[in-house]
């Protein structure tokens, strides 16, 4: 078993070779009120609610810990999808019509189904008697975490899905980009239910309530990943720009330099050149 110190001094890792912003995020599911840190901000304790991703954005840029149950979460739309609090899905999905962030209620329909593979009964069964989570910065967590939430700018979250792939053994595959719920749904409940990492575009949540910037995006991934990925960070492609974060080439380079895939291909082509010259000669 990690103890807590390990996740911390390896969220420290992770936070400086990618040259993080902000802080990456643990967050924990609770069954139980008891397993919130007794240091971490509780929003209803001070008469205040605050949406998932709000809490994130305090979490990440503050670098507090903070607690988030039903009387503390102001988008009680997630609370329901987490599954914090029963809502029958006709009446979620009647809310979602009453918005109108589709053009019709069969629109609202064709978005939702994208999600209607996770309703298994092995993921129902994994959030049952969940009431809620607890966010820490990764680099002194308060919580060993069930996920990972990484906010960046996009070299940066290509970097973190490189290490994925270095293997072919977790390979990122996205469903639909829906522009809504994407750090709270796509970025913690799926890694959560599924145990796949998932890319992240922020949506109007993270925009408009959480100031998240308009250059940042993120990435959601099982927590356990985190040790995988510090093993195989920067590797890709590591022939061309070993152990740098950032890759950038010179324009002025003589061809074929660069990647060793260049070259190869190269050689392989002006190879299968001389090939034809000799049979037209013949």
């Amino acid at each position: 078993m990690t103890g807590i110190e390990e996740w911390r001094t390896a969220g420290q890792e992770y936070y400086d070779k990618l040259r993080l912003l902000t802080f990456p995020l643990a967050i924990k599911y609770i069954k139980d009120e008891s397993e919130i840190p007794i240091n971490a901000l509780r929003p209803s304790k001070i008469n205040q609610r605050l949406s998932l991703c709000q809490a994130f954005t305090t979490a990440r840029r503050l670098g507090r810990s903070v607690g988030m149950m039903f009387e503390d979460n102001h988008c009680i739309t997630s609370s329901f999808v987490q599954g914090w609090e029963y809502m029958p899905g006709k009446e979620i999905l009647k809310s979602q019509i009453i918005s109108g962030y589709h053009s019709n209620p069969s629109a609202e329909m064709r978005v939702q189904l994208q999600f209607a593979d996770l309703l298994t009964k092995e993921s129902l069964e994994k959030v049952k008697g969940n009431i809620g989570f607890v966010v820490s910065p990764l680099t002194k967590t308060d919580v060993i975490p069930d996920v990972i939430l990484t906010y960046g700018n996009p070299a940066q979250i290509g970097n973190i899905i490189h290490a994925l792939s270095y293997e072919g053994r977790y390979l990122v595959n996205n469903q639909n980009f829906i522009g809504y719920g994407e750090s709270c749904i796509r970025g913690v409940l799926v890694p959560y239910i599924t145990n796949k990492s998932q890319v992240v575009l922020p949506g109007t949540g993270d925009r408009i309530l959480a100031m998240t910037t308009e250059n940042e995006m993120a990435f959601g991934m099982p927590a356990k990943r985190l040790f995988y990925i510090l093993k195989t960070l920067f590797k890709s492609g590591e022939t061309f720009n070993p152990g740098m974060p950032s890759k950038f080439m010179l324009f002025d380079m003589p061809f074929p330099m660069g990647p060793k895939a260049f070259r190869y291909l190269n050689r392989q082509y002006k190879r299968r050149l001389r090939k034809e010259s000799k049979k037209e000669t013949r």
